[in-house]
């Protein structure tokens, strides 16, 4: 679980993570998701906050049943897709969820 004072310290992330979302034309649901399982996983590097973003979103849009394609969420992130594969099944599974097998 995470603070209020998490949600502040990571305002930028959610913030960049928000401006993909717009990009990715997702609703509130799959925000709302992706913003939760960052903030239970992020990080203490920002070097490593960018990939955790970028999987959050694309994890966040699964659960939300808006699903996206990891090369989409990736340019969205302006990261690699690599970043976002290497990353989602992680961040379900830290949030308590089981990844799906495909």
């Amino acid at each position: 679980m995470y603070s209020a004072r998490d949600r502040v310290a990571n305002e930028e992330w959610l913030n960049r993570i928000e401006r993909g979302a717009d990009r990715l034309e997702l609703g509130s649901d799959a925000r709302s998701v992706a913003a939760d399982l960052f903030l239970s996983e992020a990080p203490e590097e920002d070097r490593s906050k960018r990939a955790i973003a970028a999987a959050s979103l694309y994890a966040g849009a699964l659960i939300a049943g808006e699903e996206r394609s990891q090369s989409r969420v990736a340019d969205a992130m302006e990261v690699t897709r690599l970043s976002v594969q290497q990353h989602w099944k992680s961040v379900l599974e830290s949030a308590g969820f089981q990844p799906p097998s495909w």
